[in-house]
């Protein structure tokens, strides 16, 4: 793989060929390609799969005389810097004339040396050389000296050429080309050297993370191009705001980072922090229309004392993640609380991960009543973990750090192979299991296996209830949610929108996904026994399902009144702590022995 420091990005426009090859230290003839751009692979006929990885001979045809081959290699085992037009070969064997460039490359951090190889297809075969004529002596001087000034000026013209070409590879492997500022790779590059430094006693430095409030909406309302040009914007503010002796990179996306050698002040770290986010507040235009776009920093401080200064990004990351969770628009110091959290997250992550390979999640089943009749109509799988030091662990403990990790889609998965088990389980006893419900995250609706994974279960579709959360559904509406939601349908499963009431759903949405259950979230229901007015809340809500001819759940009923009110107000089913909390599948199997499946008494 090419590392940053010899490429980054050469646009696919280019029409000559481009490739570049690692040489050996002390023969610049033996050499393996590690890229090469589109037009190279269009010229030779030969996929990039094959090139990488190849020696330069790959691209010795047939048609190559064996005496400019072996001028070739002269000149590359000597490291000049030459260029050659040749009868050569493509890949199936078609001749074709070419003319070859070798330019000599060197990293000064790593000391590797490369080629950057230019090829570029002739049109017609270069004209030989004329048959020299026996000229009076003045007069073939005069010729042989016009021709040597042609020959010079040439070289010259295709040497200068080259030279430009090599500046501009060099530049774009660092370069933004938005903003113009550094970019991700030329920032990682900058931070190895700031380390190194650092362990050898230079300076204390502080990293600036800085990440743009709601920079989505502003695409979204006014395109790209001014997305484009708001980044631009900040490059400029952030160039303004910063001294020569600080780097500033765009990491991508609505990223920034900046460093800065620490001075003797505090303040010098406070004062770039408050001006970035102060002169970010200010309302973007882009032609005649104004968004607000503010943005949050994060700082973390990189010093002698600290046993892993490579941390200090990520350090930058959970201030960044502190400022942005205290609102929009402020900057945050990486403390040692955070430090004792991060380490604390760090040890959950890794925690997870055995536990997706041991299987340490367990399900734990709530029961759903029929309002009308009080019977068990279904059970909600909420998953537990069993830690083997900390014990029991219930959803709050892990599922917001397994979502940050990207594990949320792997639980989720675990969790629904439970799911014919569990339902195998209850159908021989006296009471059966109706149906069983799962929550499912927003990374497994928009996944094209998961209507696969149904299929291939085993699991009865018309037992299987299927609960997307109201701001899973707000977020990531799109065809891929509404093709999960119209496939799950067909094949016959309940869906249920929970936690309704808790983001900023619309009737227009509900039309939209047409859930089979709508669940009211627990904070509508729990006030409705002493609180009037919320009271008239939970029933608005109720009464606009209803009219959709969505059937109601009530989540949160915790007393017999808070059940009775529930089921007056119109709710069809109910489910809360006064009905059972979270339980194993054996205590529910015993809590409906003992019960005969009826929960409640109207």
């Amino acid at each position: 793989m090419v590392p940053a420091r010899i490429f980054d990005q050469i646009t696919e426009k280019c029409t000559e060929g481009l490739a570049l090859a690692l040489a050996c230290d002390d023969d610049g003839a033996t050499m393996d390609f590690r890229w090469c751009n589109k037009a190279f692979t269009s010229i030779t006929g030969y996929a990039y799969d094959d090139i990488l990885g190849q020696r330069g001979s790959i691209l010795v045809g047939p048609s190559l005389e064996q005496g400019n081959h072996l001028i070739i290699i002269e000149k590359l085992f000597n490291w000049e810097r030459f260029s050659f037009k040749v009868l050569n070969n493509r890949k199936n064997g078609e001749q074709f004339w070419q003319k070859m460039s070798w330019i000599p490359l060197s990293d000064a951090e790593t000391g590797n040396r490369w080629w950057l190889y230019s090829l570029v297809e002739l049109e017609e075969r270069p004209r030989e050389p004329a048959k020299r004529t026996p000229f009076p002596a003045a007069t073939s001087d005069q010729a042989r000296f016009a021709d040597y000034d042609s020959r010079i000026e040439r070289l010259e013209k295709e040497n200068s050429r080259l030279h430009e070409l090599s500046k501009i590879v060099a530049t774009e492997m660092h370069e933004d080309p938005l903003t113009r500022l550094s970019n991700r790779r030329h920032f990682e590059i900058e931070l190895k050297s700031w380390i190194a430094k650092l362990r050898q006693g230079g300076p204390d430095f502080a990293v600036f993370y800085v990440d743009l409030d709601r920079f989505k909406s502003v695409n979204d309302t006014l395109g790209q191009d001014a997305g484009d040009r708001l980044l631009i914007s900040v490059a400029e503010t952030l160039r303004r705001l910063t001294n020569q002796s600080d780097f500033v990179a765009r990491l991508g996306g609505d990223e920034f980072i900046v460093l800065r050698p620490l001075g003797d002040s505090a303040l010098q770290l406070s004062g770039l922090a408050d001006a970035i986010v102060q002169e970010l507040q200010t309302p973007f235009a882009f032609e005649g229309k104004t968004v607000y776009c503010s943005t949050c920093v994060g700082v973390a401080i990189a010093d002698t004392g600290m046993d892993v200064p490579e941390q200090v990004v990520a350090d930058a990351d959970s201030a960044l993640g502190r400022a942005k969770s205290q609102g929009r628009g402020r900057w945050s110091f990486f403390t040692a609380d955070m430090q004792a959290e991060a380490t604390a997250t760090r040890q959950l992550v890794s925690d997870l991960l055995v536990a997706c390979e041991n299987g340490e999640f367990v399900p734990y089943l709530q029961p759903v009543i029929d309002a009308g009749t009080g019977k068990f109509a279904a059970a909600e799988v909420l998953v537990r973990w069993l830690h083997p030091a900390q014990g029991l662990l219930p959803p709050s403990a892990f599922l917001d750090t397994a979502a940050s990790a990207g594990l949320l889609k792997r639980i989720d998965e675990i969790t629904f192979a439970m799911l014919p088990d569990i339902l195998t389980s209850f159908d021989g006893t006296g009471v059966g299991l109706p149906r069983i419900s799962v929550n499912i995250s927003a990374g497994r609706l928009v996944d094209p296996a998961f209507i696969h994974d149904i299929k291939s279960s085993g699991i009865d579709p018309e037992r299987l209830t299927v609960e997307i959360l109201e701001s899973v559904y707000l977020e990531q509406i799109g065809d891929a949610v509404q093709w999960t939601v119209d496939e799950l349908r067909e094949l016959g499963v309940t869906i249920a929108l929970d936690d309704f009431g808790t983001g900023h759903a619309s009737v227009q949405g509900l039309l939209q996904i047409r859930p089979d259950l709508l669940k009211v979230d627990r904070k509508f229901i729990q006030p409705i026994v002493e609180d009037e007015t919320a009271r008239a809340l939970a029933a608005s809500i109720i009464g606009i399902g209803k009219s959709l001819g969505i059937s109601i759940v009530a989540e949160g009923v915790e007393t017999e009144t808070h059940a009775q009110l529930a089921s007056d107000m119109g709710c069809d089913y109910l489910q809360g702590f006064h009905f059972g909390k979270p339980m194993g599948s054996e205590d529910l199997r015993k809590r409906l022995d003992e019960t005969q499946g009826i929960f409640w008494h109207r």
